[in-house]
């Protein structure tokens, strides 16, 4: 596999020694999450970094067909070569709150994604229609694993690399990161989406689909909408270099605008 190195640009770099390797939304697709480590494993073994993150932009399960299997392959996840992190995205938030028992939200949820999620887990979305929702959602509890709803329970809200913050929906433009509201960092589209000022970070996050990366010059985006697209898509940095790895080739190429 070969890779095509780009020319420094003297643009935002991370920090010397150090490569970040950040995943948009999974969404329960399994067969894209095993290609992608592949490809993401054969370029770090190509050429090691002194330290290589490999950063979950969150939104692992809803949607696609193997919830259960994406957060137990990523769960046991373990490379000599690579550290992995995990951010929380609203699917996550959502279904750590069903399984606290909140109310009022399983609606919702099944409607959007939870049902695949729960049919993962092995069970039918439809045998819950007869019951009341306490009991609706004691069986979902019952569902899914403590060693499963410990791990995704674990995840942060942000990471910070050099001039990059990690993110899964975005921020709120012109509130400092120590003020950013939870809500937002996994929910938000509308302000940052529009917004083209200066965040003083590049901020690199999924939530939001788009059919390829999404380079706005203060945010990129890297939801390309594995669940309908067959595409999972990852950015790989390293000090003021990045490129593109997805699953729609055979390997990593040259990221759009980039020298």
């Amino acid at each position: 596999m070969f890779r095509q190195r780009q020319r420094p640009t003297n643009g935002p770099t991370v920090p010397r020694g150090y490569r970040a390797y950040a995943v948009g939304d999974v969404h329960g697709r399994l067969d894209l999450l095993d290609q992608l480590l592949l490809l993401i494993e054969q370029d770090v073994e190509l050429d090691p970094a002194r330290k290589s993150l490999l950063i979950f932009l969150g939104d692992l399960v809803d949607r696609g067909p193997d919830s259960q299997a994406v957060v137990d392959r990523l769960r046991t996840y373990r490379h000599s070569r690579l550290q992995p992190y995990f951010l929380t995205g609203n699917h996550e938030e959502v279904l750590l709150r069903l399984l606290a028992g909140e109310r009022g939200i399983l609606d919702s949820w099944l409607k959007y994604g939870g049902g695949e999620c729960l049919r993962s887990y092995g069970m039918d979305p439809a045998s819950l229609s007869g019951l009341g929702e306490r009991a609706a959602l004691e069986c979902i509890g019952k569902a899914i694993p403590v060693s499963h709803s410990r791990f995704i329970g674990s995840f942060a809200d942000t990471l910070t690399l050099g001039d990059y913050l990690f993110v899964h929906a975005g921020i709120r433009p012109g509130i400092d990161l120590s003020l950013q509201s939870q809500a937002d960092l996994r929910w938000i589209r509308s302000p940052f989406l529009e917004c083209e000022d200066d965040h003083g970070m590049i901020v690199i996050h999924g939530h939001t689909i788009s059919e390829g990366v999404d380079d706005r010059g203060n945010r990129i985006g890297l939801d390309t909408g594995a669940y309908r697209s067959h595409v999972l898509t990852a950015m790989a940095l390293e000090d003021d270099r990045r490129w593109i790895i997805d699953t729609a080739v055979a390997g990593p190429k040259q990221a759009a605008g980039m020298p």
